[in-house]
């Protein structure tokens, strides 16, 4: 099994047995009946304009599908509050979208994915431009507003995704919607543990995204996800994003480090979106 995810990392074709296969088209089924039972009673909510909670239910319910055994730890403030969140894969919103109703903030290419773009829109996802620096402002006002209506948002200010035993260092662009910081807005940090799987489900390297949903899709068994709401803290207390990004990723490397029950390593993949080197393991101690 860890010859095939280093196989797809290295962006190799991901060859599914006939059991695999099985798997997928199983988990698929489920998918659509996920689809045909709760996307249009989300929209009977919003005909007679009431409140859907039917993207929530229909988020967390195909994170089941695809495997996920979530496991709440801590209390996850409900409105008001702006998560920060480590980031291994695709599941990460499925299941943090299931447990708290959370918005999220993702790449604006996200939005013209075929299927995935328009779950997304579902969850009133708020879509950003790396690339477009000059349109930074408007994308604060963007989140802003998402950030008034929607009770709560995500962000993964790595950028990207990992293997679940490191930590990139957080970006901060997206952090300049707490400068300041909105009346009564919290910050809580997120830490998402996969535990002895956390390797396995992490989307990392050249591996193509219907690659990464393949391998989970055709894993056996299901795989635990504890979602570790940490305490939340006024981000008046740590004036400017960058040390807003500094305290939640200091939270979250320390409940890591707890839940690995051993130091974090270095990332060992280049990802150019976020202009990260990478970097070499450190030898093994005798």
């Amino acid at each position: 099994m860890a010859d095939r995810r280093e196989e797809a990392a290295a962006g190799q074709p991901y060859k599914l047995t006939f059991i695999e296969r099985l798997r997928v088209t199983g988990r698929v089924f489920l998918l659509l009946l996920l689809i045909l039972t709760h996307v249009p009673m989300h929209y009977l909510w919003r005909l007679l304009h009431l409140p859907s909670a039917w993207p929530r239910w229909f988020l967390g319910r195909v994170g089941w599908a695809a495997g996920a055994r979530v496991e709440k730890i801590g209390v996850p403030l409900r409105r008001d509050v702006f998560y920060v969140s480590n980031h291994l894969s695709w599941i990460d919103i499925l299941a943090l979208g299931g447990a708290s109703g959370t918005a999220f903030i993702a790449k604006a290419e996200l939005a013209t994915a075929p299927l995935v773009g328009w779950l997304a829109g579902l969850n009133r996802t708020v879509y950003v431009k790396r690339e477009n620096r000059l349109g930074v402002a408007e994308q604060i006002n963007d989140l802003r507003l998402a950030l008034e209506d929607n009770w709560a948002v995500t962000i993964f200010p790595e950028g990207t995704t990992t293997d679940g035993h490191s930590l990139l260092p957080f970006k901060t662009p997206m952090l300049r919607v707490l400068e300041p910081p909105p009346a009564g807005v919290m910050v809580q940090p997120v830490l998402l543990d996969y535990g002895a799987a956390a390797e396995e489900i992490g989307w990392i390297g050249d591996e193509s995204g219907l690659t990464n949903a393949k391998r989970i899709m055709a894993r056996k068994g299901h795989f635990p996800l504890r979602i570790h709401f940490l305490e939340p803290f006024l981000p008046a207390d740590f004036p400017g994003r960058k040390a807003i990004a500094a305290e939640s990723r200091r939270r979250i490397e320390e409940a890591l480090i707890e839940a690995l029950g051993k130091p974090l390593r270095p990332f060992t993949y280049a990802v150019e979106a976020v202009r990260y080197e990478a970097k070499p393991a450190d030898p093994i101690q005798p």
